[in-house]
């Protein structure tokens, strides 16, 4: 069993930064792929960013050149830097992590709203 927590949203005007975090709860954390998705309002949860238990990458095309996703395996911890926000990444941004042949963990996600 793996438990995540994600931190770091909040409100944020255009343009602004925010570095979301997901800490999870076992050592093992090295082994699984994490990644993040959101769900915005009346929407369907979205593929945001992964990073593997190798440290390759890859973002929505949404994102990418705004937002980046990096790992601290000896915090158990990944990260979710999100560079020149716009309105509509409001969303609630949840982690993942997921290891082949194995379950999905889900974290329960924290808010990002993006301010007019």
């Amino acid at each position: 069993q793996v438990q995540l927590v994600e931190s770091g949203g909040g409100l944020v005007q255009p343009g602004g930064s925010l570095r979301l975090s997901c800490a999870a709860s076992r050592s093992i954390f090295s082994i699984y792929n994490m990644g993040w998705y959101r769900q915005a309002p009346g929407k369907q949860r979205e593929f945001v960013a992964v990073i593997t238990s190798g440290g390759s990458t890859n973002y929505a095309d949404s994102v990418k050149g705004r937002f980046t996703i990096s790992r601290d395996n000896a915090k158990n911890t990944v990260y979710l830097q999100m560079n020149s926000l716009k309105p509509g990444d409001t969303a609630v941004y949840s982690c993942k992590a997921y290891r082949k042949g194995g379950m999905d963990y889900w974290g329960k996600g924290t808010l990002v709203t993006g301010s007019s």
